[in-house]
């Protein structure tokens, strides 16, 4: 039985969460800033959004095996001090290549953040907890988005985009300070063995991941520009669309992942919650005929879609066995940062040649995809168990 958790802790690691995006949310958020003093345009944006998603997935295996066996305590406080590391040579960056390395470095604090939240939450809460807590650190993604883009952009505003980001460095420290004494000092066990391909139910998560990475991470990426050109929303409304989008996030996730704890167990949300994310990218895609429909599309999306990434997290530690979780943490989250590299440049691509609306159908697609892994999975396991 776990030990009780520390005070505050949910808090702490929804924190983690919150940190390990930071930067690339920054990247969004100061993008103005950044193209007029280092040149920093279109292109350059999505290269380096691509690259910090590249890195995560590349070494989420690696960031798996650490904290599987360093122990998730060793490897927030080493994720805190690189996110610490990245932001400041963000804040110093004289020139885009130096940027780049930043956002390269701030790669590695998102291969470690889901491994290491999700081995403190099976070390400290019970098994009927788990769920809740994990919806909770999960919004944290969003927390992330909200810190970017309104008391670090007012900031930006106010002063200097360089002060705002080198105050999220100096926060980071202190956060790593808070971990440092908040957290369970970490067992020590015998290495577990490397694993680099996943196999039986991560392999399907890992796809299913895939898929819906791409789709999540094109609404992301376009949404806000969609509204602007094809609806004719302003600025105001287009943020507020973009934060319609955040806040049904962190409720669907947290909903969603308090249902899946519950007796009846998360295996069955993944491919139900990727198919109701159809319904929601349809709704994006009739917008321009009917404008309306724009609202409760995003709202959807960050009930169904965004919530279905946490469901992922739950399977994971339910199913979690031999010291593991972290390296199955990993692989899983792997696919969903390689679906975050590769899905906007293909929806611009669609976009660039035949329309939105064929994007938001393309997204359609991919969830829908996305829950046909899932309901394979489900089959596969129901005809071993048979057999």
């Amino acid at each position: 039985m776990p030990s009780p958790p520390p005070r505050f802790l949910t808090v702490l690691l929804t924190a983690v969460m919150a940190y390990s995006m930071l930067q690339l949310f920054l990247l969004g958020a100061f993008a103005p800033y950044l193209n007029a003093e280092l040149g920093v345009g279109p292109p350059l944006l999505g290269a380096a959004v691509a690259v910090g998603f590249a890195t995560a997935a590349l070494l989420s295996p690696v960031a798996g095996y650490l904290t599987d066996l360093l122990g998730p305590r060793t490897c927030v406080l080493g994720l805190f001090a690189l996110i610490a590391f990245a932001l400041g040579l963000f804040a110093a960056a004289p020139n885009v290549w130096v940027l780049l390395v930043a956002v390269a470095i701030g790669g590695l604090p998102q291969a470690f953040a889901n491994p290491a939240t999700n081995k403190v939450i099976m070390a400290t809460f019970s098994p009927e907890r788990r769920g809740a807590v994990t919806g909770w650190k999960q919004s944290g993604v969003q927390v992330g988005a909200f810190a970017a883009g309104l008391p670090l952009a007012s900031l930006a505003a106010a002063t200097d985009w360089r002060r705002a980001v080198a105050l999220a460095s100096v926060t980071a420290l202190a956060m790593a300070l808070w971990a440092a004494l908040a957290l369970p000092v970490d067992e020590h066990r015998s290495p577990p063995r490397v694993a680099v391909v996943p196999r039986g139910a991560v392999a399907w998560l890992t796809g299913f991941s895939v898929l819906l990475g791409c789709g999540i991470a094109s609404v992301n990426a376009h949404l806000s520009l969609f509204s602007a050109v094809e609806l004719g929303l302003g600025e105001l409304a287009a943020g507020a669309l973009v934060a319609v989008l955040g806040v049904a996030g962190v409720a669907g996730r947290v909903a969603w992942s308090r249902a899946a704890g519950g007796r009846r167990g998360p295996d069955g949300f993944p491919a139900l919650l990727a198919w109701l994310s159809v319904v929601a990218a349809l709704l994006l895609a009739v917008a321009p005929l009917v404008p309306w429909a724009v609202w409760p599309g995003a709202a959807l999306i960050g009930v169904f879609a965004v919530a279905a990434n946490a469901i992922s997290m739950v399977v994971v530690m339910r199913r979690a066995t031999g010291g593991r979780a972290g390296q199955d943490s990993a692989l899983v989250s792997a696919g969903f940062f390689a679906g975050f590299a590769v899905g906007p440049p293909l929806f611009g691509l669609l976009v660039e040649t035949v329309g939105y609306q064929v994007g938001w159908l393309l997204v359609a697609a991919e969830f829908a995809l996305a829950g046909a892994v899932a309901l394979a999975w489900r089959l596969e396991e129901r005809r071993r168990a048979v057999a």
